[in-house]
């Protein structure tokens, strides 16, 4: 099973019409092909999850890439908690997702699997055979991708994600300055690892002199850098490793460099990130030294401006070529199970680049077809192959500010004298709960101040369904009078479309965007903006955070399979039917239907 995060059916379609996805299209011929029901809503960690489980979102907990915590009212990363019992002892990672996922079901039927980057998989359970995790891994700064950029100009000014460190060339254009790490448990003060870069003779390189591995690193303008392996000091007899690529933008008047986000060394991470936990260090020895951040393309240095298109897709070339490593080491040596392979790529390369038109990401679904064709040498009489994407993909032109609607409603409530605009912040901090009844907060969802259960509740359950009420009828439908349309296809309820034991951690409302529109960047972080609408002038232009029936996945295989109704919730029951289960033992944890 080869996942295509993001791959379209639209674009799909096309191309295999024109024959330009000559291995795609054999793979249609030999079995099938269809659109894939995805998720509510349409996000990657909700719908792998789906996927793995083979049951709703509300049968495994992941319901977007945020949650709030209902005493704090503050966003949370979905994915993993840390329990840490005092600084004197390591933290412990725990994993959100929850549900029976296929690879236990597998493992009872005495069944080996293979599953790299699976999102929702850190950190990773101990299984029978092998796992690398995928999205959810942080950095070592505990973030989903914090970089550094290292300037010479004094009014530099941090972009979203990333820290900027002012530096200055002394007395022979030696710059020193200092690599960021994790903050000390104990103290909360931030570790930094100092190095030295001089410069070349060139004067468009600089080498990199530090105590970590290499000692010396060559830094070239235009040119992503070897892995700089680091450790941070953490403690008196404490350490994490880390490691980090460069992208030195220009040396000078000005000197700009990027430095990525500090990926765990899969040699020694510092939470486990593999099953068994060597797995890793044998990837290494076997393909190199490879990103396991949870989200490795750094789309964030492209958004914020400081490398230009050439080098992120230089970058994002190098991913690829990597997991494809990973994914032929495997194939090689796979007798008997289910592998299962992600390729990110597609959804990092649309988001980026749909202003731009198809051609970039018609190249890459292109090469993605090249992967595909990888694969097919692999595959005999006795294999069953199948190719999914988890959704699709469409264009993000106007932002929708929900908080800023619920307070023309007269639904959220400021303090005395704030206003909405920057007065009022993020993180919903300017919000006066006393008075407020609704808020929005991560990529999808609205939650009602319910008595009880948020910290400073004021709906009570009688009134909550009326309010749901209008909260639906006012948004649904919602008109965009600068383009005189629709921004807003339906919202829907908690009970339509959750059920399961961790249905009540959801949202209690689901917004469904119409095509070109998402929720807002700052609502995402309950900010409250001037105006209800936007225009979105990132670098991020494509997106799948609409109405799911807008952006389903694709799916083929090379064997044929019930194509009508097909979804993301029946591939676990039909891998299991596929080696000979029998439904009425999947059943039990499962809610899909095989596909076979």
């Amino acid at each position: 099973m080869i996942g295509l995060d993001g791959f379209d059916p639209n674009i799909v379609e096309s191309l295999m019409g024109a024959g330009e996805l000559p291995h795609l299209g054999r793979l249609r011929e030999m079995g099938g092909y269809a659109r894939l029901g995805t998720t509510y809503p349409a996000q990657t960690p909700v719908a792998w999850s789906t996927f793995a489980t083979g049951v709703n979102p509300g049968g495994h907990g992941i319901f977007d890439f945020l949650r709030r915590d209902p005493r704090t009212y503050l966003p949370e990363q979905t994915f993993v908690r840390y329990e840490q019992k005092n600084p004197f002892v390591p933290a412990k990672a725990i994993n959100q997702r929850r549900g029976v996922p296929l690879w236990e079901e597998l493992e009872r039927m005495g069944v080996p699997s293979t599953i790299l980057r699976l999102p929702c998989t850190f950190p990773p359970q101990t299984i029978y055979g092998r796992m690398l995790s995928g999205m959810g891994v942080p950095d070592l700064r505990g973030g989903f991708g914090t970089s550094t950029f290292y300037s010479s100009a004094a009014d530099e000014t941090a972009g979203e994600g990333e820290r900027v460190e002012r530096v200055r060339a002394e007395s022979g254009g030696a710059i020193r300055m200092a690599l960021l790490g994790p903050r000390n448990p104990k103290s909360g003060a931030e570790t930094r690892v100092e190095v030295t870069l001089h410069p070349e003779p060139d004067g468009k390189s600089f080498m990199l002199l530090s105590e970590g591995e290499p000692k010396q690193l060559l830094l070239r303008e235009g040119v992503w850098s070897d892995w700089l392996k680091v450790r941070f000091k953490t403690g008196l007899l404490q350490s994490a490793r880390g490691m980090m690529r460069f992208h030195l933008i220009r040396s000078a008047p000005v000197f700009e460099l990027y430095a990525s986000p500090v990926n765990f060394d899969p040699e020694a991470p510092l939470f486990p990130i593999a099953s068994p936990p060597d797995y890793a260090r044998e990837l290494t020895t076997q393909v190199g030294t490879f990103y396991t951040t949870g989200m490795v393309e750094d789309h964030g240095g492209l958004n914020n401006g400081r490398f230009d298109e050439a080098a992120y897709l230089s970058h994002c070339a190098e991913v690829i070529e990597e997991r494809g490593r990973m994914m032929r080491y495997e194939l090689e040596r796979e007798e008997e199970g289910w592998f299962f392979c992600l390729f990110d790529t597609p959804d990092r390369v649309q988001h980026m680049f749909w202003r731009d038109g198809r051609g970039t990401i018609a190249d890459h679904y292109r090469l993605c077809d090249q992967i595909i064709g990888r694969v097919m040498p692999f595959v005999d009489d006795r294999t069953l192959l199948i190719v999914l994407s988890d959704h699709g993909m469409n264009s993000f032109e106007r932002g929708i500010n929900l908080n800023t609607w619920l307070y023309e409603q007269g639904l959220l409530a400021l303090r005395p004298g704030v206003s909405p605009g920057e007065e009022a912040g993020d993180l919903l901090q300017s919000v006066d709960w006393s008075r407020t009844r609704a808020y929005a907060l991560g990529l999808s969802g609205i939650y009602l101040n319910l008595r009880g259960r948020e910290e400073q509740g004021i709906v009570d359950a009688a009134e909550a369904v009326r309010l749901q009420s209008a909260i639906i009828g006012g948004l649904a439908g919602l008109g965009d009078a600068a383009r005189d349309q629709a921004a807003v296809r339906s919202v829907m309820t908690r009970e339509q479309l959750y059920s399961g034991p961790y249905a009540a951690e959801s949202p209690d409302l689901l917004v469904n965007y119409a095509g070109g529109y998402r929720v807002s960047w700052a609502t995402s972080l309950g900010g409250i903006p001037a105006g209800v609408f936007e225009d979105n002038v990132r670098k991020w232009s494509g997106d799948h955070l609409i109405d799911p029936l807008l952006v389903p996945g694709v799916l083929l295989m090379n064997r044929p399979f019930r194509e009508a109704g097909a979804g993301l919730i029946d591939l676990a029951p039909t891998i299991l039917t596929a080696f000979g289960g029998a439904r009425n033992e999947w059943r039990k944890t499962m809610e899909g239907e095989s596909l076979l």
